[in-house]
């Protein structure tokens, strides 16, 4: 006796973009271009690598940096204390506006940024590392690698 065939389920409904074209923003985790997508999606496929990314909850804050090793945009949750660039692996220090400060290298002035905490910084321009914090005044060293 036949066995008759299941029906084919129903396909889901199409997405449909909110009225107002609301649009926004994130980082391919294929190629790294900027996507822009609309409001609602759970995903984002980019029309350069075809890489799909997974769009992240509704309100949840995004927050974008530049990496220190390659200079690649990157995009991450915000209040995260780290991010890892995915193309050349450098983990990067995520600091909101507060939790940096500024100080003048004590060698070449270059104006330095830094951590809150941070009891010295090091210049990338000469070397130099300049005492920061609690005991601003204390001994500067030059650090030669």
């Amino acid at each position: 006796m036949p066995v008759p065939l299941a029906p084919y389920p129903t396909p889901p409904a199409p997405y449909t973009p909110p009225a107002n074209g609301a649009q926004s923003q994130l980082v391919c985790s294929g190629c790294r271009n900027l996507l822009l997508y609309p409001v609602g999606a759970t995903s984002v496929c980019c029309a350069v690598c075809n890489a799909v990314t997974a769009v992240p909850p509704p309100g949840t804050e995004m927050a974008q940096l530049v990496c220190g090793g390659c200079h690649t945009l990157l995009m991450y949750i915000r209040g995260a204390t780290s991010v890892q660039c995915s193309c050349c692996h450098t983990v990067n220090l995520a600091l909101e506006a507060n939790q940096v400060a500024h100080v003048n290298c004590g060698n070449c002035r270059m104006l330095l940024m830094y951590q809150y905490g941070a009891r010295s910084v090091k210049c990338a321009v000469c070397n130099f590392v300049t005492s920061v914090g609690a005991s601003a005044s204390a001994t500067e060293q030059k650090f030669n690698s």
